[in-house]
């Protein structure tokens, strides 16, 4: 049997053109070395559409810090790294910035965003995502990728792209690396697990919590690291 052709109901208003894009992206990522993640955004683009993306932000519309985020849009600017490597070694400005320099890291470049919530949402993904690898204590090598993935897709009801990076990395691991089978399904259940537990990330304004043990941002959002 085809796959296309597989009565599905989560793609069935897709034509066969759009779901061979999606798949088409799909294996481009599993074919990509670890650590190329240029596709991500083309996958996105074609699994989260317009209905997919509204649906998404009333999930997190019913929480106030969500809703907030949405009418302000607040950004993080452009970061002064070695400026923030001046905190105590137990803040979260530190220990992001350490993150970022160690890894060679640089968060994207944002200065304005369009007049729109899915907009919004995308951007602030992107530009946190590695502040969530330090809240959530995940790793950036391949359990730690998993398993915040894994509280991505608890935390981002709807969200059909980190949901496929999870079926992506669990289908590399079958190909390539068997031997990580172990590590990689204990991440993705605690990642799953955590995520479900933990206070929503979305929409948190980083900027004001630098100075903050990260010890304490962690234990005001229920995550147990």
């Amino acid at each position: 049997m085809n796959i296309l052709d597989t009565p599905n109901p989560s793609i069935k208003k897709m034509n066969t053109e759009q779901q061979s894009a999606i798949f088409d992206s799909f294996l481009a990522l599993v074919n990509a070395p670890y650590g190329d993640f240029s596709g991500i955004g083309k996958l996105s683009q074609q699994l989260n559409d317009d209905s997919t993306l509204e649906k998404l932000v009333n999930f997190l519309r019913q929480t106030p810090q969500c809703e907030r985020a949405f009418k302000e849009r607040p950004l993080l600017g452009n970061l002064d790294f070695s400026q923030l490597h001046q905190l105590p070694k137990n803040t979260l400005g530190y220990l992001y910035s350490d993150h970022m320099l160690n890894n060679n890291l640089k968060p994207i470049s944002i200065n304005k965003v369009e007049c729109s919530d899915s907009s919004y949402l995308n951007i602030h993904i992107a530009e946190t995502h590695d502040i969530w690898h330090i809240v959530t204590g995940c790793g950036i090598d391949k359990p730690g990728e998993v398993k915040l993935e894994a509280f991505y897709v608890a935390q981002l009801d709807h969200d059909r792209l980190f949901l496929a990076l999870l079926s992506k990395n669990l289908l590399k691991t079958s190909l390539e690396e068997i031997e990580l089978c172990e590590a990689i399904m204990n991440a993705l259940a605690e990642g799953w697990m955590m995520g479900k537990k933990a206070k929503p990330l979305f929409g948190i304004e980083w900027n004001s919590l630098w100075e903050k043990p990260l010890e304490d941002i962690r234990m005001s959002l229920d995550i147990p690291v």
